[in-house]
């Protein structure tokens, strides 16, 4: 057990339940408990949005895909930053304007129609829970890395935490803990940004010869290996990290915690300054690794494989550059972004359970006090499933896994909320339809291909060898939709929502 780290991480623990026990204050009906009462300024809310991007996978996960494969790795990066700018130019002012809670709520007002509630609901749900295995994943192997105990042990003890923070706190709670996390993880990451480079007197072109020269491959990995030979499975990952931002429930949320289109504006462009600034981080974090840890044997088992798990490079190269203190404060950022990002994802499943499902089958005169109630009997369950997937998934690279959730996005929320917002035509039947022939591919062809069938089942070979299969996935569900609503009989204009959400000032 690393003391240093323990006291970070107890330090942590306590701030965040101090803001968690006085947001609970401010936190007494289904209003502000998903938009925290519409306090939040732009500033705030984009270092909240950076907040959920940067996340186990970006820090942890991304590093070490750096490490593993050189300028492959870093393509996840590259993806990662064009995708909040098509957020702000797509959807941010538009879905502002209608002032709803959710990814659901949008489509309903132009729509309307229980059935696409439940499936805005049903489809939020499961990118929710493949983002949010992602990160316990990164928390067990980091839990386990630090204090000694079991993976499994470490994954139920972030999820305990994270059930307590989101039913207590709500956004008021879940909010002001991603903006700590993003502070001190920018401050983190560049001082060891400022360490690596250092060790190579400021030099990248050094610091890359370096890297490279401690791999059979050399400078190979300094330009594209595996993704020319694979040329459908590139332009898929390549929509999937694009346009995958645009569809993630947890994110569109946060679009509704301000109080007008001006403020959401700004909220995009703080948050993507800050991530584009921290994905730069991580290639230079990545490629340090692959020079300082390639061949120290106190990081490195026997077989040659990252001690703690693949996940585990950064905070080993934090430990390289600064020792116990530099470890101990990095490990508890880790921690505190597992804890943040989580909370976020939890919320935002909560809110489709309970605003979404609920919302469709309960009576019109039910009101919230109800809603509230289903919300937090939600977060414990999201919880619970949440924990089980990970116990699954626990040696998939985290950052890898919440593609695979942007995957998903992109085949169902993605296709439906853009073309109701920009195709008038649309029809319940053509949302619902093509939302579901997406969602149901892409979680089809998942399970199929390399990162279930294989890594997960233990099968030799993939049955989809598309991975991710958001190529294929995404075009069924622009597809389905757009022949679904030409054939339907019960089109439906709204055309004031339309009016409402079309304006640009």
């Amino acid at each position: 057990m690393n003391a240093m780290s323990l006291s970070f991480v107890a330090i942590f623990v306590c701030i965040t339940g101090v803001i968690t026990f006085l947001a609970a204050q401010k936190t007494k009906d289904s209003h502000s408990f998903y938009t925290g009462a519409k306090r939040i300024t732009s500033f705030q809310n984009g270092m909240a949005i950076a907040g959920d991007a940067l996340s186990a996978g970006a820090f942890l996960g991304l590093t070490s895909l750096v490490y593993n494969k050189g300028y492959d790795g870093f393509v996840y990066a590259i993806g990662y930053t064009t995708g909040m700018p098509l957020v702000l130019f797509l959807f941010a002012e538009k879905i502002r304007r209608l002032g709803k809670y959710t990814f659901t709520d949008v489509v309903h007002a132009r729509l309307g129609g229980s059935a696409v509630r439940i499936f805005g609901g049903i489809a939020t749900l499961v990118i929710v829970l493949f983002y949010l295995t992602a990160q316990l994943v990164g928390a067990g192997q980091l839990v386990g890395l630090l204090f000694g105990m079991k993976y499994c042990d470490g994954v139920i003890l972030v999820a305990l935490l994270m059930v307590a923070y989101v039913n207590f706190g709500g956004m008021q709670a879940t909010t002001w803990v991603q903006i700590i996390k993003a502070a001190v993880m920018l401050f983190g990451g560049s001082v060891m940004t400022f360490l690596v480079l250092d060790a190579f007197d400021f030099n990248m072109s050094a610091l890359l010869h370096a890297a490279v020269a401690q791999r059979s491959a050399g400078t190979a990995l300094l330009a594209p290996v595996t993704l020319p030979h694979a040329a459908a499975s590139s332009v898929s990952l390549g929509l999937t990290l694009m346009l995958g931002t645009a569809g993630l429930p947890h994110v569109l949320m946060k679009f509704f915690t301000v109080s007008d289109v001006r403020k959401a504006r700004w909220s995009v462009f703080w948050a993507t300054g800050l991530m584009n600034y921290f994905y730069v981080i991580t290639g230079v974090l990545g490629f340090g690794a692959m020079a300082l840890l390639s061949h120290d044997t106190r990081y490195l088992d026997e077989h040659g494989a990252v001690k703690g798990g693949g996940n585990m490079v950064a905070l080993h190269l934090a430990h390289a550059l600064g020792g116990d203190l530099l470890l101990g404060f990095m490990s508890a950022i880790a921690f505190a972004t597992i804890l943040a990002v989580v909370s976020g994802l939890t919320l935002s499943g909560a809110a489709a359970v309970s605003h979404d499902l609920y919302g469709a089958v309960r009576s019109e005169r039910n009101d919230g006090p109800s809603e509230f109630l289903v919300s937090r009997i939600a977060t414990v369950l999201i919880g619970l499933i949440a924990m089980c997937l990970a116990f699954m998934f626990r040696t998939q690279n985290v950052a890898y896994m919440i593609s695979l959730a942007f995957s998903i996005a992109c085949s169902s929320t993605f296709p439906i909320l853009f073309l109701s917002i920009y195709w008038k035509r649309l029809s319940i039947a053509g949302a619902v339809w093509g939302g579901t022939a997406g969602l149901a591919s892409a979680v089809a062809m998942t399970i199929m291909g390399p990162s279930i069938w294989v890594a997960v089942l233990g099968h030799k070979e993939p049955l989809i060898a598309l991975d991710p299969p958001t190529l294929l996935s995404m075009t069924l569900a622009f597809l389905v939709s757009v022949v679904c609503s030409l054939s339907s009989t019960s089109r439906t204009t709204g055309k004031e929502t339309i009016k409402i959400i079309s304006q640009v000032p």
